[in-house]
């Protein structure tokens, strides 16, 4: 029979025990070894068949190994100090209270996911367990963040694998009461409840689960509440699922309803309440609409200038250069669901399209263009980016690639321009790093004590795939009688690669089976054999993503290789430690620059397992030869043959694996001891590359190149201020059409070496005044289509006052500190010491080609 209701019993623990309760429910002790140990010693047994998870784990503890433990005093002892080391964790001074200047008081961080520990499943891959990263290490550098998102009852999804190797997805049913979550409630106890309004009168209720991540709070919203209709009681049931509907609803749950759940937080803790948003990518772009409301009602200020101080204090970070990571969502079912009848019904819903409406004109971000005469599609990372005053990309090459991507919503700007900045990503390494790695530095272990110890952890993660093979195998229908040969699958003294991430097609799961034959030589080399483990998941509605892996799947079902190649499903957390620290190389081959950033590999060099990838994410600008290999790429054939570029590609990485990667490993020298070269890159990777690859690297740069100033921004910009704000952009606006650059005169000599070149520019202002706008020339070396590369920006003063009929008449000089083709050009742009970057309204008057027909050396054209 099936029980008709589920729900967990936590168990009563005896009063000594009670810090027990405490340790678990704080998921710092997913990233601390010793609480993490002293947990498991309550019940080994129980905490292995919990997976590892402590709240789990407690609840099915007998009573009489609680008694047992409560008279044991040596346990007590241990008990007592982990319990009080957890509470100066939370309250001492860390790196942030100690920096000694004015930092944000608070930051909101909204994600739609977060990894933290498998013990809590709501992430689906990099953008949660970045987010999970983030969180950790705020935490561990005393950062006053507050997680905001979603809590998904059935999570992401399980996979398993059918008899043929397609991909099954299972979602189990999730019970907060038997995961480390408490529900934020009101002082007399009463459930803290946020509610949006949705057409025709419906409600869309959520209460308020709290994860605590150390230091931080992770707020989780549940629609899963008796009182909402079965619709949408469902809104939170799985992480990305459902149609355009179901997600739009999430990510206004997401967005209005966090910001509604963090100001009830702020109100019962006493939290100071954040002057920095961060929109850990567009899906939680309504929070800047609810915002606006927020200070159209409490504050009197009307849409624009409530506009201009939320992007104030709001960051916004882009994941993604790929169309399918961006949502987009039909105009009119927007429309529907904001407005008298709906959601934020004092805003102006026009205005609130426009925010997300995609550049007329241009390739759509994350598109293909609108067909004529089509309504433009609301786009989240627009709406995100109009909604922020700070931006930026996950990596370098992220960064580049995101100011050509969005590049639309700044028209008369080159991409260089664009204000989009990079911070690239990093891990968490107590989270990360094995730990038997924690305490070794290259430098304090014999080559042949690392090599020991890297083979050890190679071993274990050998037993770990085939225990996880088993059952796969049997869930695929074979007897436990025919899987005899799983024994003797992958072998410790094999090198051993990894690849391990979701499936979308641009990550080419199958790019090693581009030529099959000799993907087998290697596999089966007599003296240098290679094995490989994969795993990953692809999105329940990719079809190709599934066909992908079912290919791989039948490929290492050979009998004649299956011993060196597998497939594991159901990808996740748990199973990832173990490759990052079991495998000697770490295999990425997506489609550059698909890439955003790419953290496995940062997680495999933590343990010393060296880097075989293309050169995109964070490898494009901190690969070395010491620290791995580069992929060499095909780029120019992406476009017009993507099967040519892949079998060139393909070759590559085969040519990689068999001259250089394996020789590596095997190269024993004379004496059979470990291999020099090898050992020299894995001390490399643990001593260079993994200070450079950590979380805390990255926070600290979020602190001071985006929370900081965010922070400042939003305490200038109050309510009078962002009036005034407002009302210069809708002059600017009103009045740009007639800012034009009318005359530019260069003078006579003839441009050499280490001279000047006199400008001097009439321009037209329309009814500005000199004080709102900033002239500029633009100068440096010129290519043969006259673009100006690695330009250096020269201000121009005003002369004197405005001529008869209006004009103004500024100048300056140039120095020509560089031989060989030279330019410059003039332009006008917007200025107010409120706006981030000169670029922010993206709005520029250049000269027109009647300005430009000048002698040679003056305006616009080549100084040679």
């Amino acid at each position: 029979m099936k029980a008709i209701r589920r729900f967990s019993v936590r168990p009563v623990l005896p009063e000594s025990l009670l810090p027990l309760q405490e340790l678990a429910l704080n998921l710092r002790w997913s990233w601390h070894p010793e609480t993490r140990e002293l947990l498991r010693s309550v019940d080994p047994e129980g905490w292995a068949a919990a997976g590892g998870d402590p709240v789990r784990m407690l609840s099915t503890v007998s009573a009489s190994r609680l008694a047992e433990l409560a008279a044991d005093r040596g346990f007590l002892r241990r008990l007592g100090v982990a319990a009080e080391e957890l509470r100066d964790y939370l309250t001492d001074d860390r790196w942030y209270q100690q920096e000694g200047v004015e930092l944000p008081r608070g930051i909101a961080y909204f994600s739609p996911e977060f990894g933290i520990t498998a013990a809590l499943p709501q992430y689906s891959g990099g953008l949660g367990i970045l987010a999970g990263d983030h969180l950790k290490a705020a935490s561990d550098l005393g950062v006053p963040l507050i997680g905001v998102g979603l809590l998904y009852r059935h999570g992401y999804f399980r996979q398993t694998l059918s008899a043929d190797g397609w991909q099954q997805e299972h979602y189990p049913v999730l019970d907060p009461h038997a995961m480390p979550l408490t529900l934020l409630t009101e002082e007399d106890g009463t459930p803290v409840r946020v509610a949006l309004t949705l057409p025709g009168g419906r409600a869309l209720g959520a209460q308020i689960w709290q994860a605590r991540v150390g230091r931080v709070p992770l707020l989780l919203l549940d629609s899963s509440l008796a009182e909402n209709d079965p619709a949408e009681r469902d809104v939170t049931d799985r992480l990305y699922g459902g149609g355009s509907e179901h997600r739009l609803l999430q990510e206004m749950l997401l967005g209005i309803g966090g910001v509604r759940a963090l100001r009830a937080y702020c109100r019962i803790t006493g939290h100071p309440e954040p002057e920095v948003f961060h929109m850990n990518e567009g899906h939680a772009g309504f929070l800047g609409a609810e915002r606006i409301r927020e200070l159209g009602e409490e504050r009197g200020l009307d849409f624009d200038a409530a506009l201009r101080a939320v992007r104030a204090g709001t960051v916004f970070t882009t994941h993604t250069p790929v169309p399918a990571g961006i949502d987009r969502f039909p105009e009119e079912l927007v429309a529907r669901h904001f407005g008298p009848d709906a959601e934020l019904a004092s805003l102006d819903r026009d205005r609130l399209l426009e925010l997300g409406r995609e550049p007329e004109g241009t390739a759509a971000p994350g598109g293909q263009p609108t067909a004529e005469g089509q309504p433009s599609p609301f786009n989240m990372a627009v709406l995100g980016l109009r909604t922020a005053q700070r931006c930026n990309g996950v990596s370098t090459l992220h960064g580049t690639v995101s100011r050509e991507m969005f590049s639309g919503l700044w028209p008369g700007f080159d991409s260089s321009e664009v204000p989009i900045g990079s911070i690239t990503n990093g891990v968490h390494a107590p989270t990360w790093t094995d730990d038997a790695m924690r305490d070794v530095r290259a430098g304090d272990m014999s080559d042949a004590d690392l090599w020991q110890l890297r083979r050890e952890m190679r071993e274990r993660l050998i037993q770990e795939v085939r225990e996880r093979l088993r059952t796969s195998w049997r869930q695929r229908g074979a007897a436990r009688a025919e899987l005899g040969w799983i024994d003797e699958v992958l072998d410790p003294d094999v090198l051993t690669l990894g690849f391990a991430r979701r499936v979308p097609s641009y990550k080419r799961l199958t790019l090693m089976l581009n030529d099959r034959e000799r993907m087998k030589r290697l596999l089966t080399h007599p003296e240098r054999p290679v094995q490989i483990i994969v795993a990953g998941k692809a999105h329940p509605a990719d079809e190709g993503g599934k066909r992908l892996i079912q290919e791989l799947v039948k490929f290492a079902d050979d009998p004649r290789l299956r011993t060196r190649i597998v497939f594991l499903p159901d990808y996740g957390m748990a199973m990832a430690g173990f490759l990052y620290s079991g495998c000697d190389v770490w295999l990425n081959n997506p489609i550059r620059p698909l890439e955003a950033c790419g953290t496995s590999g940062m997680k495999a060099a933590l343990n010393g397992c060296l880097n075989l990838s293309v050169r995109d994410g964070w490898w494009d600008e901190w690969a070395d030869q010491d620290f791995g290999w580069e992929i060499p790429t095909a780029d120019g054939m992406a476009a017009d043959d993507p099967q040519w570029r892949d079998a060139v590609e393909a070759a590559a990485l085969y040519g990689l694996i068999e001259e250089q990667v394996a020789p590596c490993f095997y190269d024993r020298g004379g004496n059979g001891g470990p291999p020099v070269r090898w050992m020299e890159m894995v001390r490399a990777t643990i001593d260079r590359l993994g200070p450079k690859v950590l979380a805390e690297r990255m926070v600290r740069e979020y602190v001071g190149e985006l929370y900081s100033p965010a922070a400042r921004a939003h305490r200038e910009l109050d309510a009078d201020a962002a009036r005034e704000l407002a009302a210069y952009v809708e002059r600017v606006r009103r009045e740009w059409p007639g800012v034009s650059v009318d005359h530019v005169d260069s003078g006579e000599e003839p441009p050499v070496l280490g001279g000047v070149v006199p400008l001097r520019v009439r321009v037209a202002l329309g009814g500005l005044d000199p004080d709102a706008v900033q002239v500029q020339a633009v100068t440096g070396r010129v290519d043969e289509n006259d673009t100006l590369a690695d330009p250096r920006v020269v201000p121009l003063k005003p002369l004197g006052g405005a001529d008869l009929e209006g004009r103004w008449t500024y100048e300056g000089e140039l120095t020509l500190d560089r031989s060989g083709p030279f330019g410059y050009t003039v332009r006008i742009l917007p200025a107010h010491p409120m706006l981030a970057s000169h670029a922010e309204l993206g709005l520029v008057a250049l000269p027109s080609m009647e300005v430009e027909q000048v002698p040679e050396h003056e305006a616009g054209v080549l100084l040679r």
